[in-house]
């Protein structure tokens, strides 16, 4: 007798994030899910040709739900939604704060979970470190969350309708997102690639000295989620958590840019050193990821060595950073 396959649900297929959890998921021989992804608008030829034929897309509009029907009927209910849909550009989130609450608080998403007889889906949802208000270090999941700025608090708004809504989920605040770009290329920037395409023009710009965060490797991220879901799956128990999750380092925009120069050997004088206090951010968000050390499982690529790791090709594989058993 076969066992029916988990079924996944990546919320946010075509981006970034999403296209490097459907890589993962769908090559996953040893638990063999059954996975799905949406997307608003028309999805990547080359993610499709990419990806294997049993993988499914549904067109859904996060903001009316419309989409979400064909989901369940093609799809079915599935065992876990992932969702890394955002407008997570705080300068868009600012400019339109209003769709910033539509896209970011997945109301819609909720209700149609609702609808299910069955009350057994997990929710795993993508949240920022910019919940915190910044002007501490070593955030713990239990502080309290007071955002500066409206990208913020669109997430907490999403954690809060989550946790009340949800009888199981995972929340995951995250910092800056690094790593390779995707097989479809994403618009939006990518910190060391784009560093590293402006500083080989030879022409200064600008970085932010006094912003500290703990940007964690793509790679890292969705080996933390594929953990959290088969944990789900193997230990078939309540599953209620706030996770903090970052890489090792605490550096700022300046000593990003610096690294990159190093190792590329581009003038660290067209780093321009320049003040936050132009935007609405947290100011210092340096999290602790104990729990994702000693639980999880997981030892993180930092952003030195995946610098170092991009130059020679390398790209911090996390084949050889993922050790089970890892006090």
């Amino acid at each position: 007798m076969t066992t029916e396959k988990k079924k996944i649900l990546i919320i946010g297929g075509t981006g970034y994030l999403g296209q490097h959890l459907l890589h993962r998921f769908s090559s996953d021989t040893e638990h063999g899910f059954s996975v799905a992804f949406t997307y608003h608008s028309t999805p990547p030829e080359k993610l499709l040709e990419a990806l294997p034929r049993s993988v499914v897309s549904f067109f859904v509009d996060l903001r009316s739900g419309e989409g979400f029907e064909s989901v369940a009927e093609g799809f079915g209910q599935p065992d876990v939604v992932i969702n890394c849909a955002a407008l997570s550009v705080p300068r868009a989130c600012e400019a339109d704060p209003a769709a910033a609450m539509a896209i970011n608080v997945p109301t819609a998403l909720l209700n149609w979970l609702s609808s299910f007889q069955e009350k057994n889906t997990v929710v795993i949802q993508l949240s920022t470190d910019q919940v915190y208000e910044g002007v501490k270090s070593f955030y713990k999941e239990e502080d309290e969350t007071l955002p500066v700025n409206v990208y913020g608090k669109s997430k907490v708004e999403a954690e809060k309708l989550i946790s009340s809504g949800c009888s199981n989920f995972v929340i995951l605040r995250s910092s800056i997102i690094f790593g390779p770009q995707t097989l479809s290329p994403v618009p939006k920037s990518l910190p060391v690639l784009w560093m590293d395409g402006v500083l080989s023009k030879g022409t200064k710009a600008d970085f932010f000295h006094d912003e500290f965060r703990c940007p964690i490797y793509v790679k890292d991220l969705v080996a933390v989620i594929l953990t959290l879901t088969t944990r789900w799956f193997s230990e078939g128990k309540e599953m209620q958590l706030i996770l903090n999750v970052g890489g090792p380092d605490r550096v700022s925009r300046v000593q990003m840019a610096e690294a990159v120069a190093h190792v590329r050997g581009h003038s660290t004088s067209l780093i321009n050193s320049v003040s936050a206090s132009s935007v609405r951010s947290p100011t210092s968000v340096f999290v602790n990821r104990i729990f994702m050390f000693s639980s999880l499982s997981c030892f993180l690529c930092g952003i030195y060595s995946y610098v170092v790791d991009y130059v020679v090709g390398s790209r911090c594989e996390i084949s050889s950073r993922y050790i089970h058993g890892y006090q």
